[in-house]
């Protein structure tokens, strides 16, 4: 039998990180297929499971895994070859790359972060290079892998019952993916669960064909289309309850008005009502409140318990565990992007249009090439 292959554990920080890449799609392809390979491998998914889904082949799959086990974030970076040889020398490019990476204060300087112009300065002073210009260096820092990027916080999930959670919902989408054949009292059917929105009416940003300059060379027809602006917003939200069927690749949404316990049963019973009383299920679903089970209110582990359902949640702050969630972007593209509904019932029209459209489009190849580059859990 064949060693299984798989990525390394990740933490939340490194899980984030690669949810991010997946879900802006920007940049280089090549980056964010890497990316897509690793995040559903360190979700449980098996490596032939992943080749079908990413449209390649099994051999590609393991040789981006290995890669990333060896290297990280690195290896999701291509490093392409060709052009013209290196003006620096590699111990010079590796310091250069050093410096540029720490802080002007731990080499006694009083400012808090590099300008291209400080850094060359600081460069030709210290005697790592003769001579260097301000364009020359923002070239070289970028074959490098290094940008000017704004500093952001993070934090690491607190859940005293992180592992057990992360243990569980992994299982769950082992038996899904048919790795894992369900024991006895076992869930035989897993969904992914989460709200999405809110759902308000205004324009939404997105992309469209239009001739180049904004405006058509005849002044007779219309120039190209503007997004109206919005300065009161009277009709309020909706709220999408939407859960993703794993062995059947199949989305279901409900849409709401208001999100709470009541609202969130009632979406949960209409899953139940999908397979025999018979067949246990799992929800997956993260730790928002109307989800939980509490002193004050027991109403979704009675109601579970007494319908053969299983609520598993992801440990807190790791919903990227969800694969659900991937299952957005696509949404939000293809239902939202570029549009201006005049009312919830026809946002809400589209939205359902569009599910159905997907549900009934998943198997289609060809199709599901094109969806896959924003739906990727």
């Amino acid at each position: 039998m064949a060693e299984r292959v798989q990525v390394r554990e990740i933490d939340d920080d490194e899980g984030r990180r690669l949810l991010r890449v997946v879900r802006r799609g920007t940049g280089s392809v090549v980056t964010w297929r890497r990316a897509q390979m690793v995040l559903l491998s360190a979700q449980h998914m098996p490596v032939a499971k992943i080749a079908e889904v990413t449209f390649t082949s099994a051999d590609r799959v393991r040789d981006v895994i290995h890669n990333f086990n060896a290297d990280g974030f690195d290896s999701l970076y291509p490093k392409y070859r060709g052009g013209r040889p290196r003006t620096f020398t590699l111990p010079e490019r590796r310091e250069i790359k050093k410096i540029a990476k720490s802080k002007p204060a731990e080499h006694g300087l009083p400012f808090s972060a590099w300008s291209l112009a400080k850094l060359a300065d600081f460069l030709v002073a210290e005697g790592v290079v003769d001579d260097i210009s301000h364009e020359g260096l923002r070239i070289l820092l970028r074959e490098e892998g290094v940008s000017f990027q704004r500093v952001k916080t993070w934090k690491t999930s607190r859940d005293p019952d992180y592992a057990t959670k992360k243990a569980r919902v992994e299982h769950l989408y082992a038996i899904a993916d048919g790795e894992v054949i369900p024991e006895d009292g076992e869930p035989e059917v897993v969904f992914c669960l989460d709200e999405f929105g809110p759902l308000n009416l205004q324009p939404h940003p997105g992309r469209q064909w239009a001739e180049r300059g904004g405006r058509h060379k005849d002044p007779d027809r219309d120039p190209r289309p503007r997004r109206r602006a919005t300065y009161t917003r009277p009709h309020g939200v909706r709220h999408l309850f939407a859960a993703y069927d794993l062995a059947k690749d199949q989305l279901y949404g409900h849409i709401k008005k208001t999100k709470n316990r009541s609202k969130f049963l009632e979406f949960c019973r209409y899953l139940r009502s999908l397979h025999p009383s018979d067949v246990r299920i799992a929800i997956v679903c993260d730790n928002y409140s109307p989800h939980l089970t509490t002193k004050r209110c027991q109403r979704v582990g009675t109601w579970a318990a007494a319908n053969n359902v299983e609520i598993a949640y992801t440990p807190t702050n790791s919903s990227w565990l969800n694969r659900i969630e991937a299952q957005f972007t696509a949404l939000r593209y293809f239902a939202l992007d570029g549009t201006d509904h005049p009312s919830h019932k026809a946002q809400g029209s589209m939205i359902r249009r569009y599910i159905i459209w997907r549900n009934k489009h998943a198997a289609d190849q060809r199709l599901r090439e094109v969806v896959t580059r924003a739906n990727v859990a």
